[in-house]
């Protein structure tokens, strides 16, 4: 529940500005307004646009029996993402649970682009000039700390050049490791693996995964193409 006063804060936009589209968006159907809480909300219309996106993009059909094909085997995460301006966003993702593997509520969920494997392979498979403009982006989200982010990213794109993918370790205890997949029409997506490991564990890992990682690629790379020419 936002009012105007903090989706200006968070926005950067004018507060009358706010507030013409607020009520835009209260007239189309997409907020509705709780006068209690003197909030907005989104309404139930927002979740049919996420059905309208989600079935224009035929690599979800086609990525998602592969990656739960590999989630379950190896009992690991399998993401596929997208990226939203300097976020990276999950189409969707495979993970490994007591009960086996299950769909979980990860579809939208975001991620940061330049601290994580899955958005540094994104940013890779950008051209020169697009991945520029997201590099300014992200310099000013970190300012102080952006040399070292900058370096672990040109690190992550030599990686890819040289073996197809990169890896990082956002979180404690969790190591992902990314590739970049290219669409029949050039749009551009991530596809990533996570899994847990111990203390030293990390390269055998690696090893053992990156081989699985880039078949995944390739398979969801040839039944899209596939597709796209039928």
């Amino acid at each position: 529940m936002l009012g105007n006063a903090e989706l200006a804060e968070r926005t950067g936009l004018p507060r009358p500005t706010v507030s013409r589209l607020t009520r835009s968006l209260v007239d189309a159907g997409f907020l509705a307004y709780d006068h209690e809480s003197r909030g907005y909300r989104l309404t139930v219309a927002v979740m049919s646009l996420a059905q309208a996106f989600r079935y224009d993009v035929p690599v979800i059909d086609i990525a998602l029996p592969l990656m739960k094909k590999v989630a379950e085997g190896e009992k690991i995460n399998v993401g596929l993402a997208v990226a939203d301006q300097s976020e990276m966003v999950y189409l969707e993702s495979v993970r490994e649970s007591r009960r086996g593997v299950f769909r979980r509520a990860e579809q939208g969920s975001r991620f940061p682009m330049e601290l994580t494997a899955g958005g540094r392979a994104y940013l890779a498979g950008l051209s020169a000039a697009q991945r520029d403009i997201v590099m300014k982006m992200l310099a000013a989200r970190h300012a102080s700390h952006w040399a070292r982010i900058r370096r672990e990213i040109d690190e992550a794109g030599r990686g890819i050049a040289r073996d197809g993918y990169c890896v990082a370790s956002w979180q404690p205890g969790l190591t992902a490791i990314a590739a970049p997949l290219v669409a029949p029409d050039r749009s551009l997506y991530s596809v990533s693996i996570g899994f847990h490991l111990a203390s030293g564990q990390q390269q055998e890992l690696v090893q053992r995964y990156a081989p699985m990682l880039l078949e995944l690629v390739d398979d969801i790379r040839v039944s899209w193409e596939r597709r796209h020419r039928s």
